[in-house]
């Protein structure tokens, strides 16, 4: 079969709960020996996983039963629709602890902070707002923030100005 024969669908999820269908879609069209060839989750798109399938029936079975999968929407998805969001993936995400932040959406948004802890599974920062009287830790999502300044940068070059000089 060739790569013009498959086909990619788009499959209705209840939101935050895509990790658990893809899961289950990947079980059943095992279990049922079904021509699916991918279960895509595309970033920073909720309530929505990619099957890629030989047939529209196909993706249906494997999606059939399943908790929190509300439907195969009823057109096939192009691919040059969703390549945009499959790269972004390539995309490592370069925060450290103790970086400072500006964070770029949400109730914080536009308030700056320090990064204390990073769950690069969860895509998570936990955040200190650095204008707030009582640092209270706030998690948000790893691409609601931008690093704006970096303390080991300038720890950096102190510490290699100083071994010139020795």
């Amino acid at each position: 079969m060739t790569r013009e024969d498959e086909t990619i669908f788009a499959l209705r999820t209840t939101a935050n709960r895509e990790d658990q269908v893809m899961d289950f879609v990947t079980s059943n069209a095992t279990k049922k020996k079904l021509e699916v060839y991918s279960v895509i989750r595309t970033h920073g798109m909720r309530g929505y996983i990619f099957i890629e399938a030989a047939t529209k029936t196909d993706a249906e079975q494997a999606a059939f039963n399943i908790p929190y999968a509300r439907g195969i929407l009823p057109h096939p998805v192009k691919y040059k629709e969703i390549e945009h969001m499959l790269e972004q993936v390539k995309h490592e995400m370069n925060i450290q602890k103790n970086d400072i932040v500006e964070i770029i959406s949400g109730p914080f948004k536009r308030e700056n902070a320090k990064v204390t802890r990073i769950d690069k599974a969860k895509e998570d920062v936990v955040v200190e707002l650095l204008e707030a009287a009582v640092p209270i830790p706030i998690t948000v999502k790893m691409d609601a923030v931008k690093v704006i300044r970096r303390e080991t940068e300038t720890e950096i070059k102190k510490d290699d100005t100083e071994e010139d000089s020795l």
